[in-house]
């Protein structure tokens, strides 16, 4: 499903090149679930980036499908990213003037679906929005608006669904539920789910983990 050789991150700073990520080799496989750990710093969430391909690699490539993200443009990156993958955020990312409605149809609206308010509401309802769907994000409490980025993710039924520190801004307890959420997601879609987590706990529960020290993988 996914695979990188040699991928590596170099950027240049006033004090000469600063190298965040080199020679991270692997490959994932289709509804694998990976987290990818380390301390502050060790290049976790600049290697998500490389694999989605919302950044390109100083060196080395990413594979999606078999398609070389480094050959593409930036056009073609988009567009694979919208067939294929989803994203959940730690700071969830919605649109503030969007109720969760309009915030979990917008993927789908952009796709030219014309079934985008029922599958958007079927899903707020798996999620258990369904008394919120005409409440804008600053009406929500951070796990409701977690449920709803989950929803917005799975919405289009991604291959691949990419999560960067997902209950980061949540308590442990609204943290443990968002957690449960996903993985339920995750089995009933069978979709690839790479995740970047301090915690351990959640870092367990995925089949694989990808350890990163100084942008290196151990």
């Amino acid at each position: 499903m996914i695979e990188t050789e040699n991928l590596g991150k170099t950027v240049p700073t006033s004090d000469g090149p600063l190298c965040i990520l080199s020679s991270v080799s692997l490959a994932i496989n289709s509804g694998e679930s990976i987290a990818i750990v380390g301390a502050s710093g060790s290049g976790k969430s600049t290697l998500l980036s490389l694999l989605a391909g919302l950044d390109t690699p100083s060196e080395g490539f990413t594979k999606i499908k078999g398609k070389n993200l480094t050959d593409m443009s930036e056009d073609g990156r988009a567009e694979l990213r919208n067939q294929l993958v989803g994203f959940v955020f730690q700071s969830f990312q919605l649109l503030p003037g969007f109720t969760a409605l309009e915030n979990v149809m917008l993927p789908l609206e952009l796709r030219g679906d014309k079934q985008a308010s029922q599958s958007a509401a079927k899903l707020l309802n798996r999620v258990g929005l369904s008394h919120r769907l005409a409440h804008t994000p600053m009406k929500l409490s951070g796990g409701e608006q977690q449920r709803v980025a989950l929803a917005r993710a799975f919405v289009t039924e991604p291959t691949i669904l990419f999560a960067d520190e997902p209950t980061g801004n949540l308590d442990s307890k609204t943290g443990e539920h968002i957690i449960d959420l996903l993985f339920q997601l995750n089995r009933e879609k069978n979709t690839t789910l790479i995740l970047v987590t301090h915690d351990n706990a959640l870092a367990a529960r995925c089949q694989r983990t990808i350890k990163l020290e100084a942008g290196r993988m151990l």
